[in-house]
C-alpha cells in the first residue's frame, strides 16, 4: 500500500493520524503498551511530547521510529495484514530538497536496521513490513497537487506552510513554483507556543500546557483562568502580526498577491488577521493532514502510470 507521511517538527501526520513527534524510549516494557514501539530490543512510546529541535531530522533513529509507527497506525486503520509492503510518500522544504533529498530516503529506507521487511511491535501486535520504496515531493506544493482549483486563474500566488519549526514559502506562477524565491523562515509555531509559556508564567506564575495553549488559540474550550487565556489570545494576534511583517520584509508584498496559507499555524492565521491587515485573497487550507495526503495521491498517480 501507498502510505504519506508528513514528517514535522511538532507532529507527525499521516492521511488519518496526527501525533506529537516526542518520543521516549524505555529498556523494559512501560507501563502501557498504548502508542508502545518495541524495536531491536527496546520499547519506545510515540507521541509524548515534543522531541529537542534536530537542524538534521536524520541525526538519530527517532523520526525512522516514528515512521515506523506512522505505518503500523495506517495499516490497522485500513484492515491491511499486518505483514506487507509499502511504498512511502514524504516531503521535505523546497529549500533544501536537492540537498537532502538522497539522505534522506536512504534514511527512511533502512536507517541503522538495514534489514528488509522490517520485523518490529506496535502496541502488542507484530508487524512485518517491506518498505518497497520512499518517493520524496516538496512540502506544501504537493497539498496544492491535490486542489488545484484553488490557485485556478491566479498568475501569482504565495504558499505559505506554517509548520512547527519553520515557515517555509514558495511563490507560484502559473502554477509552477520559482525555486529563487523559496524561503525557510525559523518562526513556526514552536516558536510561538514557547513565547506564550513564558508570557503566561512572568505574568500570572502559572505554567500552562503546549495543548491548553493550542486549545484557546484555535477558539475552542478550556478551563484556565481568564487573566492567562487572554495573555495567550493577546499573543495569537502578536505572532500573526510577526510573521506578516517578516514575510513582506523576506519580499513577498502580501497586499498584492494572494497566498495560500497551511500547515498547523494556519489555523491561528484564520483566527487573527483582520480586515485592517489590508491582505490579498487568502486561502486557508487548515487540514494538518493536506501534506500526507498529497504524497500519497502523488505516489498512488506514479503507481498507476
Amino acid at each position: 500500500m501507498n502510505i504519506g507521511i508528513d514528517h514535522g517538527y511538532y507532529a507527525i501526520k499521516t492521511r488519518h493520524f496526527s501525533f506529537p513527534a516526542g518520543i521516549a524510549e524505555y529498556s523494559h516494557e512501560p507501563y502501557t503498551l498504548q502508542n508502545t514501539l518495541e524495536f531491536g530490543g527496546k520499547f519506545y512510546v510515540c507521541g509524548t511530547g515534543r522531541q529537542p529541535i534536530l537542524r538534521n531530522k536524520m541525526e538519530n533513529d527517532h523520526y525512522y521510529l516514528l515512521t515506523l509507527a506512522a505505518i503500523a497506525k495506517e495499516i490497522r486503520y485500513r484492515g491491511e495484514e499486518p505483514r506487507c509492503s509499502v511504498t512511502i510518500g514524504a516531503g521535505l522544504p523546497l529549500t533544501g530538497f536537492g540537498r537532502e533529498k538522497k539522505a534522506f530516503r536512504e534514511y527512511l529506507l533502512s536507517s541503522s536496521q538495514p534489514v528488509n521487511p522490517v520485523c518490529f511491535r506496535f502496541e502488542g501486535v507484530p508487524y512485518e513490513v517491506r518498505i518497497e520504496d520512499v518517493k520524496l515531493f516538496p512540502q506544501g506544493y504537493s497539498a496544492i497537487a491535490m486542489h488545484p482549483e484553488l490557485i485556478r486563474g491566479e498568475p501569482s500566488i504565495l504558499l505559505m506552510d506554517i509548520g512547527g519549526w519553520t515557515v517555509d514559502l514558495m511563490r507560484l506562477d502559473n502554477g509552477v513554483p520559482d525555486a529563487a524565491s523559496c524561503r525557510s523562515l525559523e518562526l513556526g509555531m514552536i516558536r510561538c507556543v514557547d513565547e506564550i509559556t513564558e508570557q503566561v508564567r512572568r505574568n500570572t506564575g502559572l505554567s500552562v500546557t503546549d495543548i491548553q495553549i493550542e486549545r484557546v488559540l484555535n477558539g475552542q474550550s478550556c478551563s484556565m483562568d481568564p487573566a492567562a487565556k487572554e495573555i495567550i489570545v493577546r499573543q495569537g494576534r502578536l505572532y500573526t502580526e510577526k510573521i506578516l511583517s517578516v514575510i513582506m520584509e523576506a519580499g513577498f508584498d502580501l497586499k498584492a498577491i494572494p497566498s495560500v496559507i497551511m500547515g498547523g499555524g494556519a489555523s491561528i492565521l484564520k483566527r487573527h488577521v483582520t480586515p485592517q491587515d489590508g491582505l490579498c485573497r487568502q486561502i486557508y487550507l487548515t487540514d494538518v493532514h493536506a501534506n500526507a495526503s498529497g504524497y500519497e495521491r502523488i505516489v498512488g498517480q506514479m503507481c498507476a502510470k
